[in-house]
């Protein structure tokens, strides 16, 4: 009954993100906006990570589960992707490079700002 409660909890939240996500002026995924309120309903301990725990770890256990309809999905236009895959292939070395690139300047980035603000604190 546990399990049943914490599930409930989590798609109750995703359920209030997706009619939050339907009323406001611009486009935003539900998920993000569930995701953002459950960072919220943490941060405020009005939820616990016990109240989501278990179920939660479930979910993502089995997360490749989730992949498998997309994956079906993309099988209806296997023609489509025959006649642009090298296309399909360029964008996405393009993007695993930037990808690459943004990540690890952030990193440096973030490296320095700890540094300055570490020398800031101790001089």
């Amino acid at each position: 009954m546990k399990y049943l409660n914490q599930l409930a909890l989590i798609f109750g939240i995703c359920l209030v993100g997706d009619v939050i996500s339907r009323y406001l002026p611009f486009t935003l995924p539900g998920s993000v906006i569930s995701m953002l309120l459950i960072l919220l309903l943490l941060s405020t301990s009005l939820l616990t990570e016990r109240q989501l725990g278990e179920s939660a770890d479930f979910l993502l256990r089995n997360m490749t589960f989730f992949f498998i309809p997309p994956g079906v999905g993309i099988l209806r236009y296997a023609l489509l992707i025959q006649s642009i895959w090298w296309q399909l292939i360029l964008v996405n070395l393009i993007s695993l490079v930037v990808c690459f690139g943004v990540s690890s300047w952030t990193v440096v980035l973030v490296q320095r700002l700890q540094k300055a603000l570490l020398g800031r604190s101790h001089g």
